[in-house]
């Protein structure tokens, strides 16, 4: 397995926000239009770029992937139709902008290495963020009559959990790796 650290940075602060932002946006239009299977047609489709708020986390920070989780669960649902603001700005945004939030939070480039034991971690902590995150939009769209609890419960997990589980651990070596040497002069994570 291979390993990968940095040393901590002062560099550019301006580029994990920025470029939090264009995840976002790019999180959006991939779960509005790059999802192949529809598990309720019309309704909730596989998500299959679900691990890009856990991934923009853990290397750029907990408060990018906060941003990307966020904005990009409001600009896909303004894409999609979906958009409900009670549901999508409160409690759709924040729920799915933690699932960047706390692996940011909980890993970072610079204090660990990425070795097989943190990779299972990275996965375990996608589990569970995942598992309140779907909890949490689940009793949203029960309380608004929109779905029941336990059948938002499975789709959605489905949905968002299973590629956030093997995602985020598949590709935080090389999206590290590509980062790096993108910007050899390091940057502050945001």
């Amino acid at each position: 397995m291979s390993t990968t650290t940095a040393a901590p940075v002062e560099g550019n602060t301006l580029f994990p926000i920025v470029l939090s932002i264009v995840a976002a946006a790019a999180t959006g239009v991939l779960w509005a239009y790059a999802n192949p299977i529809q598990l309720v047609p019309g309704v909730i489709q596989w998500r299959i770029f679900a691990f890009l708020p856990p991934l923009v986390g853990i290397l750029l920070g907990w408060k990018s992937g906060f941003i990307c989780g966020y904005l990009g669960t409001i600009v896909w649902s303004l894409l999609a139709g979906t958009f409900i603001p009670a549901h999508s700005l409160i409690v759709d945004g924040i729920m799915v902008g933690l699932t960047g939030l706390v692996p940011g939070l909980m890993f970072d480039p610079a204090k660990q290495t990425f070795d097989r034991a943190v990779l299972i971690k990275i996965a375990a902590v996608c589990l569970i963020v995942g598992l309140v995150m779907v909890a949490a939009v689940s009793a949203s769209l029960a309380y608004l009559g929109i779905f029941p609890f336990w059948w938002a419960m499975g789709y959605l997990g489905l949905s968002d959990i299973v590629p956030m589980l093997i995602g985020t651990p598949l590709l935080v070596i090389p999206a590290y790796k590509m980062l790096k040497s993108a910007l050899p002069g390091g940057f502050k994570r945001f």
